[in-house]
């Protein structure tokens, strides 16, 4: 078993107060206060622990509540964006869209898609393996393992933020624990974040994703023309209390991957 050492466990602290209030309006200053810091002070200690600011930390939360009322609930989408303190229908989708990569309505409709997914997946006899690259290309290459034993596929990518939001800018499924790489990776800045999904999953848990094994990096990549990038080492393991939500459509990275194996 992998022991990991958590820094700033105040931070704990106001994650649970957050996700306690998360209907009520919270400033930085209220929750620094929570803890007894200053606004400065704690933002940059909930940065350090989290990798992202206190109140994005916040949004993402309630962005997670809202898909979770999209599917557990009848209320309408406008009603959901109120819910979750957004005043403006056209803003909420349009976050909601970005960061999730459906819509709210397609979100709320896609439980057959993903049970469809899993199926194409279950049966593919090919997965997708890393392609050549010559001595010029830009590649970022690790090996994943886990905490604890699963029987599934794991979703892997480089993202933009330190959260698994929008589509990766590169992006993969693998059948198994080990090696992975990503070659002809554009100079840049990444974050490489994972996630499981086990064969025996309802389609309700991978389309709200809190459980599953995931693991991150928050110390961003640093990619430059010609360089090589350190050897990744990533670790699946249970959720957290600082480990931000999965904003991304799993069943969407799903429906790309297999579209690519169809190509191929």
């Amino acid at each position: 078993m992998y022991k990991v050492t958590l820094k700033y466990s105040e931070i704990d602290e106001v994650i649970t107060y957050v996700l306690q209030n998360l209907y009520e309006p919270l400033s930085l200053a209220q929750l620094a206060r929570h803890i007894s810091y200053s606004p400065y002070h704690f933002s940059r200690i909930f940065k350090e622990r989290t990798g992202l600011s206190p109140l994005y930390y916040v949004s993402s939360l309630r962005l997670q509540k809202a898909k979770d009322l999209l599917l557990h609930s009848h209320f309408s989408v406008r009603d959901i964006a109120l819910e979750i303190g957004q005043q403006s229908l056209g803003t909420f989708t349009t976050r909601f869209t970005e960061r999730v990569g459906v819509t709210p309505a397609q979100f709320r409709d896609s439980r057959q898609a993903v049970e469809q997914h899993l199926q194409s997946l279950q049966q593919l006899n090919h997965w997708l393996s890393a392609a050549h690259f010559s001595q010029n290309d830009c590649k970022v290459e690790g090996s994943i393992h886990s905490e604890l034993p699963f029987n599934g596929f794991i979703l892997i990518g480089l993202f933009a933020k330190p959260i698994p939001e929008g589509l990766p800018l590169y992006g993969t499924l693998l059948s198994s624990l080990g090696e992975f790489c990503f070659t002809g990776v554009e100079p840049g800045t990444y974050y490489l974040m994972a996630t499981s999904v086990s064969w025996g999953m309802q389609a309700t848990d991978i389309l709200l994703p809190q459980a599953t094994l995931r693991a991150r990096i928050i110390e961003p990549i640093i990619v430059t023309p010609y360089s090589t990038v350190p050897y990744q080492q990533l670790i699946l393991h249970p959720p957290r209390l600082d480990d931000p939500p999965i904003l991304i459509s799993l069943p969407l990275l799903m429906n790309h991957f297999l579209s690519r194996v169809s190509q191929t």
